[in-house]
This record gives structure tokens, sequence and C-alpha cells, in this order.
């Protein structure tokens, strides 16, 4: 009694109609409006990202479907009536097959990979090293070497055609295998050294410490640490770098006038003459040379998400 007395808000029996108990404030507060449910919002969320997915997957895919099924047709039909699909023949693939040398161009085009991606990615590893791990006396030299290096990914490549050019003149290599490994590898280092700078940036320096406690050099701590746990980003500029001298075309265009030294892209723009155009042998020839590069991708394609994504996320 004395409890129920001394709180105005209680109400009993004893007490009068004029006193509310705290059920009654209860049912007279306004409901709190009810959340949408997470579930649906995670489901058109879902949802949105799957039909972007398929639409930018479609885009890309389509391009690559049209040169294949183009590859089937007849040149004449091509310009004519490029939907029509009656008449398919292999003609076009025994044309490319008998007019390029296949053995030619893919061995001058692997050699000079081979050798550009090897010196370009060893010049990149190092200057991303050194820009990540070296102590500059002045800090506006390493920002403005960084800067130097990673502004070339703004210069377009035709604008280096004639410098180069003058400088293969100069140095006689025009019509060699250097005049086209040079510019590669200068082409290479800005986006080389990007990758490799944001792996060295989240790259623990712990373990290198570890390593010169224990007595190793620098070239031990480069060659034993650090590259083995950088093969997702190797693989990457790999990929990345191989696939590119196997479609250039300008630089191998100007800087190569020898046909025992032709590259596959530019084998593939025999079939453009001064007045005439086998669009059929091009389209095939563009196939050949387009179906390695696929396989590559599906094969390295994990690597290569890898290798783009380290340095994006910390922790």
């Amino acid at each position: 009694m004395t409890t129920a007395m001394s709180d105005p808000g209680l109400r009993t029996p004893e007490s009068g109609p004029g006193l509310r108990t705290p059920a009654d404030l209860a049912h007279e507060r306004p409901a709190a409006p009810r959340p949408v449910a997470p579930r649906r919002r995670r489901r058109r969320a879902a949802m949105a990202t799957g039909i972007a997915a398929y639409l930018v997957t479609f885009l890309i895919v389509l391009p690559i479907l049209w040169i294949a099924l183009l590859s089937f047709q007849p040149s004449d039909k091509i310009l004519s009536d490029p939907f029509s699909f009656a008449e398919l023949t292999l003609d076009n693939y025994a044309r490319a097959i008998t007019s390029l040398p296949l053995l030619r161009m893919y061995g001058n085009t692997l050699l000079i990979a081979v050798v550009s991606v090897t010196v370009g990615t060893a010049i990149s590893f190092t200057a991303a090293f050194a820009l990540t791990r070296m102590v500059f006396r002045r800090r506006r030299a390493q920002s403005a070497t960084r800067f130097y290096l990673l502004a070339g990914l703004a210069v377009p490549v035709y604008i280096l055609l004639f410098p180069v050019y003058r400088l293969d003149l100069a140095l006689g290599l025009f019509g060699t295998y250097g005049a086209l490994i040079l510019p590669y590898v200068a082409v290479s280092i800005p986006f080389n050294t990007l990758l490799f700078t944001g792996f060295l940036r989240e790259f623990p320096n712990e373990l290198e410490e570890a390593a010169i406690i224990d007595g190793a050099g620098l070239w031990r701590v480069c060659t034993s640490v650090v590259l083995p746990l950088m093969r997702p980003v190797i693989a990457t500029i790999l990929i990345f770098n191989v696939v590119y001298v196997f479609n250039e075309f300008p630089f191998a265009s100007i800087l190569i006038n020898d046909p025992d030294m032709v590259t596959v892209s530019l084998a593939v723009s025999r079939f453009q003459g001064q007045y005439t155009v086998d669009y059929g042998g091009m389209m095939a020839a563009a196939t050949l040379v387009l179906v390695p590069q696929l396989v590559i991708y599906a094969l390295f394609q994990r690597q290569v998400i890898a290798g783009m994504t380290v340095g994006a996320v910390k922790g």
C-alpha cells in the first residue's frame, strides 16, 4: 500500500480512477515504424548487381562472337548481308593459314615478348623497390621520380611514334628486334611500377628486417623474401605485357620493314590491300590470334584479379 501510494503512476483498487498504470502508458505511446526487411534489400542489391554484370559481360563478349561468326562468312556477304548465316564456309580459315607465316610471326612475337617483358619487369621491380624502401635525401626527388614514372600512363602511343622512329634511326636499330623491344620496355614501365608499388606499400617490413637480421643482403632479400610473395602481381604483369606485345600494331607497322620479322598484329594487316580488303580472311586471322589470348586469360584469371586488387584494401 505504501509503494502504490508513493508512486502516482500506479493504480490500485483503492486508488482513484484518475491514476494510470505503466501498461496504460505503453498502450498510449505511438507505434515505432516497422523497418524494411534487410533480406529484401539484399535481394534487390544482388539482383541489380547480377543484371549489371550480365549486361557488361554481354557487351564485352558480343564483339568477340561477332568476329567469330563473320569469320565463317564469304567476304562478299560480310558487307552486303552480314546478318545472314546461310552460307557458312571454312575457306577464310584455309586462306588465312596458307597466307600467314604462322610459325614465323608467332616466333618473332614470342621472342620480342620474352625479352621486352623480362627487361621491363626487372626495371619496374627495382624502381618500385627503390621508391618504397629506399630513403631519399630529398623527399621531393622521390615524389618527382614517382610522378615522372606514373605520368607515362597519360602519354598516348601515337605521340611517341616519331621520336622513337628518329631514335631508332640514330642508334641504327631501325628494322631490327631492338627497334620494338626498347619502346615496349619503356611503355610497360609505368604500369608495372604502379602495380609493384601498390603491393610493396602493403608488404610487411618485418619479413625483410628478419631476413636482414639473419644475414641476408639486399639481393637475397629481394629474390628470397619479396619476389616469392609477389607471384600474383608478377603473373598479372606478365599476362598484360605479353598480350600488349601480341596486339601492338603502331610501333610494329612503323619500325619493322623486313617481311621475315613480321609480328602477329602486323601479319593480320596483310589482308588489307591498297584498294581491296579481304574481310573474311581478316576475320579468320583475327580469330586465330584472339583464341590463344582468351585461353591465357581463362587459365590465369585468378592471378590477374588477385594482382590487380593487391594494395587496394588495407588490413
